[in-house]
């Protein structure tokens, strides 16, 4: 079985973060990429607020230039996904789709987490073309037009206000007759001029010829007084919620109630000597790609302070 000082699972900006901090201080770190190579923002398009970029620059190139500086200080990139874990003691022993296995002596978590989707095809078809899941990297580009955002909780609340910020028109698409979310952003939305909450709606699909022009949405589904129509809109945002990709650690590591990896402090330790998470995974609150890079140096610096203090062959 092969053995490994500096395992980094992830593909994301904190897991190419680490890599590149864990190249550089000669680590020789291996790098599984996981469900998503590049992480979740291959899934946009133009990325604006990533520092040094003053012109913006497209996410899919982003990653590629992340992926090979890592690639420049040692790090070999390898195509697997982690499938089971044992980190009950060191060395961490993983197993991989591809039937492989390793033991390491460290183990960086950057899995990130899942953006909760409706389930419709449209979705899909229409992601990066008016479909996000993150307000605060793609609002910026729906400046002045109609937006829609899907869900009744207080991150729906937070991200209505937002785009109410920079769009002409918000309209809040919620299936249950009241808000899920706090008093304080109730009081937010409903008193936003910007903002129109469409209560007990859901969503059917979507409509564009290049790009989102529309939903097809359904007020009372299913009821007597159900009604059918389409609602003109130029971008459509998921707001019900993200899954922390963190399963398969869960039972060695703690997590909140939702599966978000707790770490001590600001620091990116999660209990276990040699085991640090990064990014979205241990992220509930901001989800930025510059917020995840950061914590991907913090997750190697500690790795390297951890590898030091260990007995060399």
């Amino acid at each position: 079985m092969e053995h490994l000082p500096l395992i980094i699972l992830g593909s994301g900006p904190a897991g190419y973060t680490a890599a590149i901090y864990a190249g550089r201080a000669g680590l020789t770190p291996i790098l599984y990429e996981g469900l998503q190579p590049g992480g979740q923002l291959t899934t946009t398009t133009e990325v604006e607020n990533f520092p040094g970029f003053p012109e913006g620059i497209d996410a899919n190139e982003l990653m590629e230039n992340l992926r090979s500086q890592a690639e420049r200080f040692g790090c070999q990139i390898r195509s697997a996904i982690a499938v089971k874990t044992d980190l009950s003691a060191a060395p961490y022993h993983l197993w991989f789709d591809d039937e492989s296995e390793v033991t390491c002596d460290a183990l960086i978590i950057a899995t990130g987490a899942s953006a909760k989707y409706l389930g419709l095809a449209d979705e899909e078809k229409y992601r990066g073309q008016g479909v996000s899941a993150c307000a605060t990297c793609d609002g910026f580009f729906y400046r002045k037009k109609t937006v829609a955002v899907v869900g009744g909780g207080d991150t729906a609340c937070e991200e209505a206000n937002y785009l109410a910020g920079l769009a002409a028109k918000v309209y809040l698409i919620v299936r249950k007759p009241y808000l899920r979310a706090t008093q304080i952003m109730q009081e937010r939305v409903l008193n936003n001029p910007k903002i129109e909450v469409l209560f007990e709606h859901n969503t059917l699909g979507l409509f564009g010829e290049n790009g989102v022009e529309g939903a097809h949405v359904v007020f009372r589904k299913g009821e007597a007084d159900e009604r059918r129509y389409d609602l003109p809109i130029d971008g459509f945002f998921l707001a019900i919620g993200h899954k922390p990709n963190s399963d398969i650690f869960r039972p060695w590591v703690k997590t909140d109630e939702i599966g978000y990896i707790l770490t001590e402090g600001d620091s990116p330790r999660t209990g276990i000597p040699g085991i640090y998470a990064a990014g979205d995974v241990a992220d509930p609150h901001y989800r930025q790609a510059v917020v995840a890079a950061g914590s991907g140096a913090k997750a190697a610096i500690e790795a390297e302070r951890y590898l030091a203090t260990l007995p060399t062959n």
